[in-house]
């Protein structure tokens, strides 16, 4: 089961937290601090693989992969492959290319709902539902679409002296 999803700049601060067992928020700023403090002390030749036990409690592990000025960071249990979850940020970080063309931390900062949208669609409850950046896409398309529709409002003549919605 993946137990977090946290995307952080290379100063730390979270740009997209998603935890799916319940933590305190306290809790979950200490968590995020301490991987930070793991990742910033790594060597860039090093593998994206770390055991997490001392962070997360036993049978934990983390992956991640820099981008930029990102890490995009999975913490889960032996029950998850590492490499599929290696993958698995591949397949959020192309989706978010392809949403934002060429997704740089702004863009994470100023469409946050958006995001929640896509990481949904891949991962729900801590498992994983979808690995195609394309099923992603359209179905995110699909919801923003709906978005819009049912934001909209049409105006109908009421009478022929006044409009109503």
């Amino acid at each position: 089961m993946i137990r977090a999803v946290i995307v952080m700049n290379t100063q730390g601060k979270p740009r997209l937290t998603k935890f799916y067992d319940y933590m305190p928020p306290e809790k979950q700023q200490e968590l995020i601090r301490r991987v930070f403090g793991v990742l910033c002390s790594r060597a860039e030749n090093v593998s994206n693989f770390v055991e997490a036990d001392s962070v997360f409690g036993p049978d934990t592990r983390l992956v991640y992969k820099h981008y930029a000025t990102l890490y995009f960071v999975f913490v889960f249990d032996s029950s998850e492959n590492e490499l599929a979850m290696l993958d698995l940020i591949q397949v959020l970080v192309e989706t978010l290319d392809k949403c934002f063309k060429n997704v740089c931390e702004l863009d994470i900062v100023f469409n946050y709902s958006k995001l929640h949208t896509i990481l949904d669609e891949i991962i729900f409850g801590g498992q994983v539902l979808e690995t195609s950046s394309a099923e992603v896409m359209k179905a995110v398309e699909e919801i923003s679409r709906l978005e819009t529709a049912s934001n909209t409002i049409t105006l109908v003549p009421k009478s022929i002296s006044g409009w109503r919605s």
